[in-house]
């Protein structure tokens, strides 16, 4: 029988090391890229407007592409703790604000393809230029992401009836289903973010220790927003 957490799980420098996106644009991107990345830190404009603008700027071929993503690692401890979720009949989805292209080739390098993706949907344009397309972006979205982790989050969670979500992530696109998760395992700012907002939540630097923290909060009910909490 399922477990009533599921678990959300950010890809870009929470499962990958370091941000895949930010690694091609520096690698590939053309000039105005980071103008784009400087403009969305400001709040200038949303995370869809800016990877929409960066992801015209990419100019690579598909090999090259490939070769770039073929370098990228995920954190050593990921694969042990998707086996702990299984072993507890708890559902894992990747949610994403990247890119659906590079986190499937990374999950299959790793054997682990068979996880569902919630991400943008990158697609060539031309033989050495790209696009992409956002399948789960909300008009509404607070963030302004081009996949709203909240909506994914709320269908998600009431699938085969109410499930407590988990979340596991480190910035910014997270924040909005930080608000609704009912735990948080947080890195980077989003720990800040958890602190600011009184988010129930645990730091985690990486996912050795998730999965030491994973059985620990399985077995205790939903904790009370607070501070980092012992367990």
């Amino acid at each position: 029988m399922p477990h009533n957490w599921i678990i959300l799980c950010d890809f870009d420098d929470t499962i990958s090391i370091g941000d895949v996106t930010d690694r091609l644009l520096e690698r590939f991107g053309q000039a105005g890229w980071d103008e784009l990345e400087t403009a969305w830190k400001l709040g200038e404009i949303g995370s869809l407007a800016c990877l929409a603008g960066q992801v015209a700027l990419l100019e690579a071929s598909p090999a090259e592409l490939d070769a770039a993503i073929a370098e990228i690692a995920i954190d050593p401890a990921f694969p042990a703790f998707v086996a702990a979720a299984a072993a507890a009949q708890i559902s894992l989805t990747v949610v994403s604000d990247g890119l659906d292209y590079a986190i499937y080739a990374i999950l299959a390098r790793y054997g682990l393809d068979h996880l569902p993706v919630v991400a943008n949907h990158l697609v060539p344009a031309t033989e050495r230029g790209w696009h992409l397309k956002f399948p789960h972006a909300k008009p509404l979205c607070r963030t302004g992401s081009g996949a709203c982790k909240c909506a994914a989050g709320e269908r998600l969670a009431s699938l085969d009836g109410p499930r407590k979500i988990l979340l596991i992530g480190d910035g910014s696109s997270d924040f909005c289903l930080a608000d609704r998760a009912d735990f948080v395992f947080a890195k980077h700012s989003l720990t800040a973010y958890c602190r600011e907002h009184g988010i129930a939540h645990r730091v985690i630097p990486d996912f050795e220790h998730a999965l030491a923290a994973l059985p620990s909060l399985l077995k205790q009910p939903v904790p009370s927003p607070s501070t980092p909490v012992s367990f």
